[in-house]
């Protein structure tokens, strides 16, 4: 039998102006449960959050907390309050029983001190305070809304591992793809004002969801043929004519009503970049550029070549120099030694994490075009700012909005659309990850693994670099400034690191053979390894034909995407539909095996090589 619920909501209904944002919600949280809350941008994740925790009330239903139950609830924007100090912010969550040293401790792992002042945080310590605040007090029910916004790479991890080790149970909003496959269970998918419960980690849902979404779209169309034949028999049929049958009409209305309530999933963002000349073959040379800020230097004697179709990552803990190293490259920040040289016919844009060329004063119009009319210019051509932003999810009656009336991911959006409407050959974005909600990531994702020209790109999301970098640029280890260039994406990054720590550990000896074995044996000395300097023969033919089979089943992949783009194939064609995805899939699978290989036999080439 199970354990009766530490929280639950029941029918929970809430409405601001039109449609339901809440309908009849339920959510039971279990002890021990791990559940990621999923949903697009304003599908109301954040506000079930509150509602939860007791800072929003409900329109109706009902919220229970079993007695004697403590629940912490993490917000995206902290308030300090009248907390001066982090010490006294992060110690005000505690209850009477708490253990104090908790905080000392927690405050500790997470790089921050008792004493600092909470005016002088930046976002990332602001976060990392409130962590502390909310996990110090190991409560019963804790409730994370993007805790790893502004965090670095390690503090993700470690806030991985804490996770892992206490035993509250918790209900997580977050961006990060490979931070809730790690810490989740359960998945609660809130779609057009309803929940559905998996009971099944987040790695599962993306799967899960096509499938309801496919069945819901192949019920509706049932629903729609059976509007037809309904209205067919009442205009034509025998029956019909001699005399009406009340029950049959009235099911025909009941029918019409459904299709009329039918809340369909929200659109797709619509991303493209605007197109502009090309840029020379060199886009950016740098040759020992160093900075320092007094006695601390960011970087050291850092050279490196950037090409045209490079998609560089920028990595590493937060204020190792990240920002300040990409500002170097693009010629925004001058080095203190060393020059940078860019290349010919460069057009850059650049999306910036402070999202500091949005001002909360303006119109999501203004800000789109500058206050310059009502059209923007896309790849040449000129569109009305509702069309362009009704790309974006943007509605009709939001164009005249306030920018600070905006959510946190609806501002990126509309930043978004602002940065890929500018033409540019150099994309240049600082944490463009944060408050999107997963589809228009995969729309950005493809975005930039696909852009003609060159990206530089600093993310903290190891999913997202993952999938689109072509090469990691991150800090090295010994802390001194210094950075270091590695092919791949983060895993791959990660797996180097690995692989030079392993050859520089000392060698253990060899186990001393026991005493009764072959005497002939242990005298005989080893036989010489044979060694080899170049690749064998098939592995070289495989390093030169593996980029051609790369690239035709990238072809294939897109020409096969492109067929299913066709909005009306499904209803046309479903086995031709079923059959171009399992060909995608299978194309997918072919094309990171192919990938994988390709970069272990390029490692070992450069290993040979020197």
């Amino acid at each position: 039998m199970a354990p009766p619920p530490l929280l639950r909501l029941d029918g929970v209904r809430l409405t601001f102006g039109g449609t339901p944002l809440l309908a009849d919600v339920e959510l039971n949280v279990l002890p021990g449960d791990r559940i990621a809350l999923v949903g697009r941008n304003g599908s109301g994740k954040s506000t079930l959050l509150k509602i939860a925790a007791g800072i929003v009330e409900p329109d109706g239903g009902d919220v229970f907390v079993k007695p004697g139950t403590t629940v912490r609830y993490l917000p995206q924007e902290p308030d300090f309050g009248a907390h001066e100090t982090v010490g006294a912010y992060a110690s005000a969550g505690l209850g009477p029983a708490d253990d104090p040293y908790r905080v000392t401790m927690l405050l500790e792992a997470l790089g921050l001190s008792e004493s600092a002042r909470t005016a002088d945080l930046s976002g990332g310590e602001a976060r990392r305070a409130a962590l502390a605040r909310t996990l110090a007090p190991e409560p019963d029910v804790v409730l994370l809304d993007e805790p790893t916004n502004h965090l670095d790479l390690p503090t993700i991890e470690w806030l991985e591992g804490e996770i892992g080790a206490i035993r509250s149970a918790m209900v997580l909003i977050s961006h990060d793809r490979r931070f809730l496959e790690r810490t989740t269970r359960a998945t609660v998918w809130l779609d057009r004002g309803g929940v559905r419960r998996l009971e099944e980690g987040f790695g599962a849902f993306e799967a899960w969801r096509d499938k309801v979404l496919e069945e819901e779209e192949i019920a509706f169309q049932k629903l729609g043929r059976k509007i037809v034949r309904e209205e067919h028999w009442l205009r034509y049929g025998v029956t019909a004519r001699r005399k009406r049958n009340e029950r049959r009409l009235a099911n025909l209305h009941s029918l019409r009503a459904e299709r009329r309530e039918h809340r369909h999933a929200v659109g797709q963002v619509q991303m493209a970049t605007g197109e502009t000349r090309e840029s020379g073959k060199l886009v950016i040379e740098a040759e020992t550029i160093s900075k320092a800020y007094g006695e601390r230097v960011l970087v050291r004697d850092f050279s490196t070549r950037i090409q045209r179709g490079d998609r560089i990552g920028f990595v590493g803990p937060n204020g190792a120099g990240k920002t300040t190293l990409l500002k170097m490259l693009i010629g925004e920040t001058p080095p203190d030694t060393g020059f940078v040289r860019l290349g010919t016919n460069l057009d850059l844009a650049f999306l910036d994490q402070k999202r500091a060329s949005l001002r909360d004063d303006v119109s999501v119009a203004e800000a789109l075009t500058d206050g310059r009319g009502d059209q923007v210019v896309v790849n040449g051509e000129a569109r009305h700012v509702a069309g362009y932003l009704k790309d974006f999810l943007f509605q009709p009656e939001q164009i005249r909005t306030p920018v600070g009336n905006l959510s946190g991911g609806e501002r990126a959006r509309l930043l978004l659309a602002k940065t890929l409407a500018t033409p540019a050959n150099l994309l240049v974005l600082d944490e463009p990850t944060n408050d999107l909600d997963m589809e228009t990531l995969d729309l950005l994702q493809e975005l930039v693994a696909n852009y003609p020209g060159t990206v530089l790109l600093v993310s903290h999301d190891r999913d997202f670099l993952d999938r689109t970098v072509t090469s990691v640029i991150s800090p090295a280890d010994t802390g001194d400034g210094r950075w270091l260039d590695y092919a791949g994406g983060y895993s791959d990054m990660v797996a180097q690191k690995r692989g030079a720590s392993d050859a520089a550990r000392p060698k253990a000896p060899a186990p001393a053979r026991p005493s009764g074995g072959n005497k002939n044996a242990a005298s005989a000395p080893a036989p010489e390894r044979k060694t080899t300097s170049k690749l064998a023969y098939k592995q070289k033919f495989a390093l030169e034909n593996l980029p051609k089979e790369i690239a035709r089943l990238e072809a294939a992949i897109a020409k096969a995407e492109a067929a299913m783009a066709d909005p009306a194939l499904f209803s046309k064609d479903p086995k031709r539909f079923a059959a171009l995805a399992a060909e995608i899939e299978a194309n997918r699978t072919a094309l990171a095996k192919a990938e994988d290989e390709w970069l272990e036999l390029e490692m070992l080439r450069d290993a040979m090589e020197g």
